[in-house]
């Protein structure tokens, strides 16, 4: 796999799905040494289960584990560092990591009882976990949510969980933008996979789970981020963090050289997609037919980020496989819906894409 490179599975199986496609990536041949170190980084920013939209599913850890095993590599850790105020023992027994350390033999790390050294980048001295810094090969597995204060969450922003919560607390202090990028500076993803299945619309610590039913896989963190972001209906120019990481060389964010591979394009959802409160609220205009996940998360992310600009659709939305082949009068969100006069391409299409083409519509 080249580094300028996404792959995209779309799904909601994430066992069998992550296992899939790192097999045809054969990832195995870019770890150096069977002995390697490798370090398993989930998102477990709290004690709650993934379908909550705030956790990595402990179903891709799986995949990720049995791939590595298969291909004769046991030195495996997951390490985690839960944020401030919860517990990272809680959370491995609520989200389902304490029965895959005792299935597959792997060692959980809490980090937050980890010793840490301090490291200078770039003039910024940051304290980082001891255990953190051994690793030989990390993979990264952010899940796909929004956040209060950052607007995204995902690739970069997930390593915050290897420094000590003292220093949790001193990145708030300094803005987290520049901490974050310069913290991915001394921890290098060698491997980054989005849980894209089940993230949040609002929130890292979930409550309105948005399911958009995709694995992301890339090398390139910054990059990465950059294509979530649009997912969600964010620029790069919207989260600091992205720019500056880009600066320092951690990687690129210029999605137009990379090369994006989705490798089962047109799936279609087996699932119905979950209507909390708030996603009821947001998608009132909307009238929707056999719709998919993944394209009906891109919507209510697009259209949450519309509210958020006091922006709201002045024509009624359709959504879902139920249209094709019909003609309605207002605005056709993604492929099925191309016999429509307005109609916003995409298999699933961007909420970016979603946001953008309303706001000319306005």
């Amino acid at each position: 796999m080249q580094k300028r490179q996404l792959h995209i599975k779309y799904g909601n199986k994430a066992k069998d799905m992550v296992y899939d496609l790192l097999d045809k990536l054969n990832i195995a041949s870019d770890i150096d040494k069977r002995n390697s170190l490798i370090g398993i980084k989930p998102n477990l920013v709290l004690p709650s289960p993934s379908n909550k939209g705030a956790t990595t599913s402990p179903d891709l850890v799986e995949g990720i584990i049995r791939y590595l095993q298969d291909n004769g590599y046991n030195n495996i850790v997951i390490l985690e560092g839960a944020w401030v105020g919860a517990s990272t023992e809680k959370a491995f027994e609520v989200c389902g990591y304490n029965e895959l350390s005792r299935k597959y033999k792997i060692p959980l790390i809490d980090l937050k009882k980890d010793k840490y050294k301090k490291i200078d980048v770039e003039g910024l001295s940051l304290k980082v976990c001891q255990k953190a810094l051994e690793i030989d090969y990390l993979i990264n597995l952010p899940v796909l949510k929004a956040h209060c204060q950052t607007h995204l969450t995902c690739a970069l922003k997930n390593l915050k969980g290897c420094i000590p919560d003292p220093e949790k607390r001193r990145f708030h202090r300094l803005g987290l933008h520049q901490p974050i990028a310069y913290l991915n500076k001394v921890l290098e993803s060698k491997l980054v996979i989005v849980d894209g299945i089940i993230g949040d619309l609002t929130f890292e610590e979930g409550g309105n789970p948005v399911q958009m039913d995709r694995i992301i896989i890339g090398q390139d963190p910054v990059l990465i981020d950059t294509y979530c972001a649009a997912l969600i209906g964010y620029s790069k120019n919207d989260i600091s963090y992205i720019d500056i990481a880009n600066e320092i060389g951690i990687g690129s964010s210029n999605l137009e050289e990379a090369e994006i591979i989705e490798h089962n394009p047109g799936y279609k959802s087996d699932k119905d997609f979950y209507h909390s409160t708030l996603v009821k609220k947001l998608a009132r205009k909307v009238t929707e037919d056999k719709s998919c996940s993944a394209c009906y998360g891109s919507l209510i992310h697009a259209l949450k980020r519309l509210e958020e600009k006091g922006i709201e659709p002045k024509e009624k939305i359709f959504i879902g496989q139920g249209f094709k082949g019909l003609s309605e009068s207002g605005i056709g969100i993604g492929n099925c819906t191309s016999g429509f006069s307005k109609n916003i391409k995409g298999c699933p299409p961007s909420a970016k894409a979603i946001i953008d083409y309303i706001i000319s519509q306005q």
